[in-house]
């Protein structure tokens, strides 16, 4: 070490004498003094070379001759030689000094001997071999094991004590100790702390703690101890790489992990460039060394926070909301399982991995953060752009091909695979369109975060068209930017939402006819016009007045077909008469409606309960009349705006307006009763009954003007205007661009307004209110039985009636139309009574009548009163249109005793 020492201070003279003029260097022996050997080629260097492990290289003798002048501690010099390790070459110094040595007292040589002569304890065998580790899925990971540790070496290879060395020979080996440490390595002076394990990831990811060997002088301990934290964050960064480099991390890491792996090199090649400055340049200093590593220590100091940011949200590191984000991490691995997903291998168990645009939301975050350091800045930068590479590579296949590759799930747009296109024929909530292509907000990079939407919907616009063949994916797409610093990112999305907006709309309204569906729509559920339906009616009365189980659909259908297909009919014109079939439900219209009005409490994003998991009661009573119903298929893409959610309310107002139409046509044939029948035209002999029957006429027109206001309001009231606001948005704007970017109307804007069209009707006809629901339940009710036992009624006033009970002509009655009367009777089975019973009789059977249509009239009465009283409440707080209905239903109820506003009770009831 002497030699080391004296080297340094010689290459810091310079070889010169005290005037400054060079000195004379005589020649050096040509042998060795200890070995009588020549000296090795490496010393034969100029003063100011070192050697490539940091040693100083000797110069001539004569600088030896000045040197050892001034060395007067000869002990200390002899117990350096005990120390130092018998592999280290000698010194052309040392062996100058020793007949100097050989001079000295006899006295010490007893305190100096017996150390000498001590023998060395066994060392264990020290044999480290470098091997391979097994390939992992992060292809570029350094593969080479672990170094054993400086301190688990033999005592024979421990490096001479710091405080044996002068400060000059200290500076020495802390700038080729550093050298070390700056490639991750341990030093002989520079070694890692007690706590840190190279074998454990979680250290290796937080970086090595160095700790430095005592005797070091303070002043070279603070400059070594500044530099030694760029050598931690180098090792960090090296296992951040290799860690994030896996393959379940995404693109989005991967393409960070080899912008970070750039500047790794970078870091290298200056490690490199020091070292060659250490060995040429004669003023290189230890202060020089941290001058030269300040840039690239913030630099690394950068890349190792950003590095510590993703750890921690990857939970490789620890983080203070670890425990809060537990009950999270439950929910996403239960999630994982149910798409049959695996638990993720690693330190990764059970933890979500920041990925995608989350990865890039942290960056862009950091950036803004130090955007007043420019140094950082760029760097930040760089990194984003580079980053951002293959997210943008994803952003443009979407926007422009309609396809997602996203294999690891990074994306902002997820595809839920489960639903399929062949799901469309029983999907009543549009999971199709609204769920099979989702944003998942925690990917979404703050630059997409006002776009999202557009960025969606672009997509979705351009995969319905590329299924249908009007996208070729072959095509590859030019001139588009590659990063989100490029400023036509902005354009490039909205670009790409009008023209795949334009392209879905000619789809739509051109190639499959869209107006036209709904055209055809609106005959077949709107019953407009109804002559068809009417038909129809007549010729399956017989059918559809069976049990609902003995109903023959097929036959239905088949007379459906023949109406359809009849000449001179609108509907044989129409081209999409083949999708239109007859079903029936075994719900009742009245439960239908009120299994949707019940239903509360469903967040967004949650799917209804399958009807099969909700127990209904079948009407018991049903027939083909009640339960009829049509379906209507429709292919796709149209399937979108005619889903199975708008045809069910296309079904729910058409049974409506069935079931009007069909107590409308049950209050006709009883009005023919009424006018035909002998016991109701026949003029009675008993005033009573002539004011019974007057009463039951009254009645039963009040019940037809109920039917046919509220089936006149439901259809050209409600519907007709509907259908025309309807139609006249669809004709004005077809989704042409009226500026870059901006579309004059969307698909999404079409299908709302088709579903607002249907929920204006379903309001309008008070279907979605389950308290008018229940109210007109009950008046359809009544109106239904009151029909139904016009026969019954038929038969009582026979009955009741003294003129027709006898065998004589009444006075006021034709000879005909007594004849037909008595062959009516004749094949009805009469009993014989007296004269008395069949007075009081027929008192007792006037008076039975009188109650049963007072009771019906009480009953129809006072829930219209109750009907009108709702409409006007809600016409005042819901729907004005009401109000008209109100003012046509009150002349049904007008010159009763309920006629005017009911109390709370009875609109409660």
């Amino acid at each position: 070490m002497s030699s080391r020492l004296s080297s340094y201070a010689d290459r810091r003279s310079n070889g010169n004498d005290s005037d400054g003029n060079p000195r004379a260097r005589p020649a050096a022996d040509p042998r060795d003094s200890r070995t009588g050997r020549p000296p090795q080629a490496g010393f034969t260097n100029t003063a100011h070379k070192r050697s490539a492990s940091g040693n100083p290289r000797p110069a001539s003798r004569a600088v030896e001759e000045r040197r050892t002048e001034r060395l007067t501690v000869t002990t200390r010099e002899k117990l350096m030689s005990r120390t130092k390790s018998p592999k280290e070459p000698l010194q052309p110094e040392r062996e100058k000094r020793r007949p100097k040595e050989r001079e000295a007292p006899k006295t010490r040589q007893p305190e100096t001997k017996p150390k000498e002569a001590r023998p060395e304890p066994p060392s264990t065998s020290w044999d480290p071999v470098a091997t391979l580790a097994p390939h992992s899925t992060a292809p570029l990971a350094i593969r080479i094991s672990i170094p054993p540790l400086a301190s688990e070496s033999p005592s024979s290879q421990q490096p001479q004590p710091l405080h044996e060395l002068s400060l000059e020979a200290q500076e020495a080996v802390m700038i080729e100790d550093l050298l070390f440490v700056f490639m991750g390595y341990e030093g002989q002076y520079i070694r890692y702390s007690y706590g840190y394990d190279p074998g454990d990831e979680r250290d290796r990811l937080q970086g090595p703690t160095f700790k430095m060997l005592p005797g070091l002088d303070p002043s070279l301990q603070d400059l070594t101890t500044s530099m030694l934290q760029m050598a931690t964050h180098h090792s960090a960064l090296e296992m951040f790489v290799n860690v994030q480099s896996r393959e379940e991390f995404g693109v989005v890491n991967h393409a960070l992990c080899a912008a970070i792996r750039k500047f790794l090199h970078d870091y290298l090649v200056m490690v490199a460039q020091l070292e060659s400055q250490f060995l040429t340049n004669t003023t290189f200093t230890l202060h020089l060394l941290h001058v030269h590593t300040l840039p690239t220590s913030q630099m690394m100091s950068q890349l190792y926070a950003l590095a510590s940011d993703l750890l921690k949200r990857n939970a490789l590191l620890d983080d203070e909301s670890e425990e809060e984000s537990d009950v999270e991490d439950f929910d996403n691995i239960i999630e994982n399982l149910k798409r049959g997903g695996d638990l993720v291998p690693g330190n990764m168990t059970g933890k979500k991995i920041c990925k995608g645009g989350v990865v890039i939301e942290l960056i862009t975050k950091r950036l803004e953060s130090m955007s007043g350091d420019p140094a950082a800045r760029a760097l930040l930068t760089s990194l984003l752009r580079d980053a951002s590479r293959p997210y943008m590579a994803m952003l443009n296949e979407w926007l422009h091909h309609g396809e997602i590759k996203d294999p690891h799930s990074e994306f902002l747009i997820k595809e839920q695979k489960s639903i399929r296109r062949d799901m469309l024929e029983q999907d009543y909530t549009d999971d199709y369109w609204e769920r099979r292509y989702m944003i998942q907000k925690q990917n979404i990079p703050p630059q997409l975060q006002h776009v999202k939407d557009k960025v969606l919907l672009a997509g979705k616009y351009l995969n319905v068209v590329r299924e249908c063949g009007g996208v070729d994916i072959t095509k590859v797409t030019r001139d588009v930017p590659t990063s989100f610093d490029d400023p036509r990112f902005l354009d490039n999305v909205n670009n790409a939402y009008a023209y795949a907006n334009e392209s879905l709309m000619k789809l739509l309204l051109t190639t499959h006819a869209l107006p036209a569906r709904l055209r055809s729509l609106k005959h077949y559920f709107f019953l407009d016009p109804s002559d068809y339906f009417t038909y129809f009616m007549e010729l399956s009365a017989s059918e559809l007045r069976k049990p609902l189980k003995s109903v023959n659909t097929v036959k239905l259908q088949s007379l459906l077909d023949l109406v359809l297909h009849q000449p001179g009919s609108i509907v044989s014109l129409d081209p999409f008469r083949e999708d239109v079939h007859v079903e029936m439900n075994e719900v009742s219209l009245i439960k239908m409606l009120q299994r949707v009005v019940n239903i509360t409490g469903i967040e967004q994003g949650e799917s209804l309960q399958p009807l099969s998991n909700q127990p209904v009661e079948n009407d018991k009573n049903a027939v083909g009349f009640t339960s009829l119903q049509i379906d209507y298929q429709v292919p796709f893409p149209v399937s979108l705006v005619i889903s199975r959610k708008t045809v069910w309310r296309y079904q729910a107002l058409f049974r409506y307006l069935l079931s009007l139409k069909y107590l409308e046509s049950q209050l006709s044939t009883t009005w023919q009763t009424h006018n035909t029948g002998i016991v109701w035209s026949h003029k009675s002999s008993v005033r009573k009954l002539e004011i019974w029957k007057r009463r039951v006429w009254t009645l039963r027109a009040r019940m037809v003007v109920f039917v046919q206001q509220l089936l006149y309001f439901c259809t050209l009231e409600v519907i007709e205007p509907n259908w025309q606001s309807l139609m006249s948005r669809l004709k004005a704007k077809d989704g042409s661009s009226d500026a870059p970017g901006k579309p004059d109307r969307t698909v999404d804007e079409l299908m709302q307004d088709h579903v607002d069209f249907l929920d204006t009707c379903l309001k309008g006809c008070m279907l979605t209110n389950g308290k008018l629901i229940r109210i007109h339940s009950k008046l359809m009710q009544t109106c239904t039985v009151f029909a139904a036992y016009t026969n019954w009624l038929s038969r009582e006033l026979e009955k009741a009636d003294p003129d027709l009970v006898g065998v004589i002509k009444p006075p006021n009655m034709s000879k005909k139309q007594w004849q037909r009367f008595q062959n009516a009777k004749s094949q009805k089975s009469s009993s014989d009574s007296g004269s008395n019973s069949q007075l009081y009789d027929d008192e007792g059977r006037i008076s039975n009548l009188f109650e049963i249509i007072k009771k019906w009239e009480t009953n129809f009465s006072r829930h219209l009163q109750i009907l009108l009283d709702a409409l006007n409440h809600y016409a005042a707080t819901e729907t004005v249109v009401l109000l008209s209905l109100c003012a046509r239903l009150a002349t049904a109820n007008q010159g009763t005793e309920y006629a005017g506003l009911r109390t709370e009770e009875d609109v409660a009831s």
